[in-house]
């Protein structure tokens, strides 16, 4: 029995939460203290001018500019998570998921979608912090699970777009089984000669770095994008020391190896436009 049940589809994003931007007609920097009007941050793709701080982006604005004319299909919006070991703290965790998809007016903390990407089809997962933290629950696993098998089945490269706290804590191993799910239908894409192109975004931490993020053949992060298993504080109270200055952060992974490349949201597409030509020849 698959711990998820249908509902109706067509769930769309309302707005990103992650490093949330204030409303109204000016927006501030949080690295400056610069202002820029709202207009220009999101013709910019919520890139601050000058400075280049990335503000948080939903699954559906990423799927809107990297998709060729922001055309495509959305699937497995009916798959619903449930409350299957009645867990519970401050409040239970079937409230949780209600106020989720309330606030978010998504399904679940992925979406998948088909389309073109430089007139090559491409099968993407998106992830959204603003549902429960972008946790990996059996859903965020089934999702991300499927949207892999619509690649190696239909012969499609596959892009993910990582943004998570980690696995979701509320459905124990059941969370924890999401893992070695993803990871195993990559293996299935890797046999099928299928590229796989993996997005790192600010934060991408715990479960899902520990699993199908990190199991990219390229890397790409964007800047200054948190990026690892257990948190820089967990690890300095466990350790007892300082840790090296940007630990953690995309730049220091790209030096250490764990990350192929970093690029700016607003090169991005054509980026992977050119991976995708050298890929799929």
């Amino acid at each position: 029995m698959p711990w998820f049940r249908r509902e109706k589809a067509g769930i769309r994003t309302t707005r990103e939460e992650q490093n949330e931007m204030p409303e109204g007609q000016w927006v501030k920097c949080p690295e400056t203290g610069e202002i820029t009007n709202r207009r220009e941050l999101e013709e910019n793709l919520l890139v601050f001018p000058g400075s280049g701080y990335h503000f948080g982006m939903d699954s559906h604005q990423y799927f809107g500019f990297l998709f060729d004319d922001g055309d495509y299909d959305l699937h497995d919006t009916d798959l619903r998570s449930v409350d299957a070991l009645n867990f519970e703290d401050r409040k239970p965790y079937s409230q949780r998921l209600e106020s989720a998809v309330e606030e978010t007016g998504q399904n679940e903390a992925v979406q998948a979608a088909t389309g073109s990407v430089g007139g090559h089809p491409v099968s993407m997962a998106g992830m959204d912090f603003s549902f429960i933290g972008g946790s990996m629950g059996s859903v965020v696993g089934e999702t991300v699970a499927r949207a892999i098998k619509r690649a190696y089945t239909e012969g499609m490269p596959l892009i993910t777009i990582a943004q998570s706290g980690g696995a979701r804590m509320m459905e124990g191993a059941l969370s924890l089984m999401q893992m070695a799910k993803t990871s195993a239908h990559l293996t299935r894409l890797d046999e099928a000669g299928l590229p796989f192109i993996s997005i790192l975004t600010h934060p991408t931490t715990g479960g899902v770095t520990a699993s199908f993020a990190m199991l990219g053949d390229i890397h790409i992060a964007e800047p200054d994008a948190l990026i690892g298993f257990a948190g820089p504080r967990v690890i300095r109270e466990t350790i007892g020391s300082d840790l090296p200055e940007g630990f953690q952060k995309s730049e220091f992974l790209q030096e250490h190896g764990f990350v192929d490349m970093i690029v700016d949201r607003r090169r991005l597409r054509r980026r992977i436009i050119r991976l995708l030509n050298l890929l799929m020849e």
